[in-house]
């Protein structure tokens, strides 16, 4: 386009003409060094082309620190209050923050409509970065913060391909681990309840329980897995499931500690006495485990650090000098008198 134009371009022009996201285009004009030297290349010919001049106001907002950081988790507060691995992230999180002197600012995201009033908010350049919780499978809150040109870093993971930075725990070993505990426990018949199943930690832990299965040499069974929330009530419903379909069932790997307070609620009004009759074990080795009768044997991952960990890459992130964009961490067998 050589002729002159009847209107200033417009950030989105440039994007359309490099083939780039809008974010992809801020992050360029600001000098981000989380941009390849082709995409570069490519928004510096489109910027030529279409004669756009950034404005100044808008460069000046966006080189500027707010000290303010955003965690992000798309639950109900019922859920956030009652799930004590969100508290001890949280405060992970905090702790890291507090450290490097940045505000820490909770959002609940629980709408279509709460996410893009949130997105608004961060289209604003109210924050220097974003930590992501609790996150499912279809979320297009990820990307969309990558294509504002805002760092992000997510505690778990939406696919074991996934693009954004990310801290996680080996969920496929925990469930290893307790199907490898119930089996040496002499156990036969050994159930799994689930997570939500668009989430890829719950995917991760019942792949790990049907690993377990087959490395004990024992032959899968579907009638023995039952899809929960990682909530209370969704565990006790889905221990009820399990019992009416297999009612000889003598173990269950709970994919949550309070999901596993629920499923000893069902068996307990089932008459099933644990563990003699039914071996529990959980995930997570939260207060609600060690107040259980008995208490709870549990898969325990390092929360609070996984919360530091990730306020360490963020703050990398805004720096502009991005370390490991993968963090997993060992989980670890912790036995008590649930099995």
């Amino acid at each position: 386009m050589n002729g002159r134009q009847s209107s200033r371009p417009t950030l989105e022009q440039v994007a359309a003409r490099a083939g780039v996201g809008r974010g992809t285009v801020s992050r360029v004009i600001n000098g981000s060094p989380r941009v390849s030297e082709r995409t570069r290349a490519a928004v510096a010919r489109a910027v030529a082309e279409l004669g756009y001049v950034p404005n100044q106001a808008a460069r000046a907002l966006a080189g500027s620190r707010t000290d303010a950081v955003a965690l992000v988790i798309p639950e109900a507060e019922a859920r956030l209050f009652a799930e004590p691995y969100f508290l001890d992230l949280i405060r992970g999180v905090s702790a890291g923050l507090a450290e490097a002197d940045k505000q820490l600012l909770l959002t609940l995201v629980r709408s279509e409509q709460e996410r893009q009033r949130f997105e608004q908010y961060l289209a604003a350049q109210r924050v220097d970065g974003v930590l992501l919780a609790s996150v499912h499978g279809d979320d297009p809150l990820p990307d969309r913060v990558r294509e504002l040109g805002i760092p992000v870093v997510m505690n778990g993971r939406r696919s074991e391909a996934e693009p954004v930075p990310y801290v996680d725990s080996d969920n496929i070993g925990a469930g290893r681990a307790a199907v490898a505990h119930l089996v040496a426990r002499g156990r036969q018949r050994v159930a799994t309840i689930t997570g939500p199943l668009d989430m890829y930690v719950a995917r991760a832990r019942l792949g790990g329980y049907r690993a377990g299965l087959a490395e004990a040499g024992h032959a899968p069974d579907e009638g023995l897995v039952a899809a929960g929330d990682f909530t209370e009530e969704g565990g006790r419903a889905a221990m009820r499931e399990l019992l009416a379909r297999r009612p000889g069932l003598d173990a269950v790997f709970v994919a949550s500690d309070v999901m596993a307070a629920g499923a000893r609620a069902a068996l307990r009004e089932a008459g099933r006495r644990t563990p003699e009759d039914v071996a529990l074990v959980g995930v997570d080795d939260s207060p609600v485990a060690r107040l259980m009768d008995p208490p709870l044997t549990s898969v325990r991952q390092p929360t609070e650090r996984m919360g530091r960990t990730m306020a360490s890459m963020l703050l990398q992130e805004v720096a502009g000098t991005p370390q490991d964009p993968r963090q997993v961490f060992p989980t670890e067998l912790v036995v008590r008198g649930s099995c």
